[in-house]
């Protein structure tokens, strides 16, 4: 058998070999040469020109720490012990020197200059997150102080000014991170493990990630090698234009995998301009809360795909606290811009300009319209989300009764001392949910409150049931209800009637 095999495997061998040289001497009928993909010729000018633009950024921090808090406890010792002078000095230097627990944190990450004549460096905002001083240290060793201009931990981007007059500074230009096509070479040089001005080369392996590491996530994700002490270096494409702030990396080790993740020059760009401008970010906001359209909810309002933001509360004292927007609307296009899904929405609201009034497409009730809203500001407005309360409105009649796993109940003073439901909230009291019912399954619990049913407001457990009853005879497979928490926190769920 083992014969057998390598003469079969030396037969295929010989065949391949001629059919290479009559390709080569173009003689084989019916079989063409194959094109081969080439990647990029050698990227040694691109990278030659950009990497005294970048820079590695090292902080300094000062933790103070307490027995218990990262330091280990001085072990009692016997008095007169041999032992106490060599502890002593050993547990002295664990704890900074003095004794005290002071001691100095360094770290190191990367940047890049935008602005050579002003100085302006860019960075992550957790590379120099409560940092006592930061140092710029360019590729021919040279230091330079920073200062901090403005930090936003919302895209995790600072911005850094050092003294250009202390020394000639570089500065590379932003390109356009959405005209990037998934599968496009970029180049990242940044500063990993410390070890200085680091070239890498890879692809951009896909768009609009969201890795759930705050409200705006639109990351670029790359194969380009990016590790530890990247974090706020350049992304750049092959015009040597920088397209991402490296930022992230999935790792189990530590080191690259192959995944990392930039911020898109198209959100970066905005959120530098208010921060060089402001100091701070000034972002629009609409003053809704909102939740994603499911197949369940598209289906409960007459949708016939899911898309858009549905709304599930609107911020007392907020931009559209005059009616003008409503729990239950569904927010389809806003400025222009269409909404897919519930994250778009963030994104584009916080691009747009404080007190610009804006064109906002809404599905209500299965109608489309076109309502106009005025922006307010975003950190003005956090303020008043933290201390909203939800409008009263009138109590229903006495009754209970049972529907969908739920049985439900007039919302009486009774009521709100049982489940601590506070008086601002309106609606029918869910008392208890049965094990493996529908509710159940939602994840509903007793104690929260029913508000609306089909975006119609309920009152009474009679209103309830007379809801769902109609609903059932439209011929709709799903009841979409308005839940209040105890607090007042609104959340729309759909149950199945079947």
């Amino acid at each position: 058998m083992l014969t057998q095999l390598s003469t079969h495997a030396m037969r295929q061998s010989l065949a391949v070999a001629a059919i290479a040289l009559m390709i080569g001497a173009g003689t084989a009928p019916g079989l063409v040469p194959m094109a081969h993909a080439q990647g990029p010729d050698s990227v040694a000018d691109l990278a030659e020109g950009l990497l005294d633009a970048v820079v590695n950024i090292s902080t300094s921090q000062t933790v103070k720490g307490t027995e218990g808090e990262g330091t280990v406890p001085m072990p009692e010792l016997p008095e007169g012990s041999p032992f106490q002078d060599f502890f002593d000095d050993f547990f002295k230097d664990r704890q900074g020197g003095d004794g005290g627990g002071d001691r100095k944190v360094q770290s190191l990450g990367s940047g890049f200059i935008i602005d050579a004549e002003q100085g302006i460096v860019i960075t992550n905002n957790h590379v120099i997150a409560d940092a006592d001083e930061i140092e710029i240290n360019f590729a021919d060793g040279g230091k330079l102080k920073a200062e901090l201009v403005g930090k936003d931990t919302k895209t995790d981007i600072a911005v850094l000014k050092v003294d250009p007059s202390l020394r000639t500074l570089k500065a590379v230009k932003f390109g356009d991170s959405n005209v990037m096509r998934i599968g496009d070479w970029v180049m990242a040089i940044g500063n990993p493990f410390g070890l200085g001005g680091t070239v890498t080369l890879g692809i951009v392996s896909a768009r609009n990630r969201d890795i759930q590491s705050g409200p705006y996530d639109d990351f670029i994700q790359t194969d380009a090698a990016i590790n530890r002490g990247n974090s706020g270096g350049p992304l750049f494409n092959m015009d040597g234009e920088v397209i991402g702030i490296n930022t992230a990396i999935i790792s189990p080790s530590g080191g690259s995998i192959g995944i990392g993740f930039s911020i898109p020059s198209q959100l970066a760009v905005s959120v530098i301009d208010q921060l060089r401008q402001y100091g701070e970010t000034r972002r629009g906001w609409l003053g809704v809360r909102i939740q994603p359209v499911t197949e369940d909810i598209a289906e409960s309002l007459g949708m016939t795909s899911t898309r858009g933001a549905l709304v599930a509360g609107v911020i007392k004292g907020g931009p559209v606290d005059n009616g003008v927007i409503q729990p239950g609307d569904v927010i389809t296009t806003f400025d222009g811009k269409a909404v897919k899904d519930m994250r778009d929405l963030p994104r584009v609201v916080a691009e747009s300009p404080v007190g610009k009034a804006v064109d906002v497409i809404i599905i209500r009730k299965g109608v489309e319209q076109t309502v106009k809203v005025t922006l307010g500001r975003l950190e003005d407005g956090e303020k008043l989300a933290e201390a909203e309360t939800t409008a009263p409105s009138d109590q229903g009649p006495i009754a209970t009764a049972t529907v969908l796993g739920m049985t439900i109940g007039e919302l009486n003073d009774e009521a709100r001392t049982k489940f601590s439901i506070g008086k601002e909230i309106s609606g029918v009291v869910i008392t208890e949910v049965a094990a493996g019912s529908a509710a159940a399954e939602r994840g509903i619990q007793a104690g929260e409150v029913i508000t609306e049913i089909a975006q119609e407001s309920v009152s009474s457990p009679r209103q309830v049931m007379d809801r769902i009853n109609a609903l059932k005879e439209q011929g709709r497979k799903n009841a979409l209800l308005m839940l209040a928490s105890k607090t007042g926190e609104l959340r729309f769920v759909t149950i199945r009637m079947d």
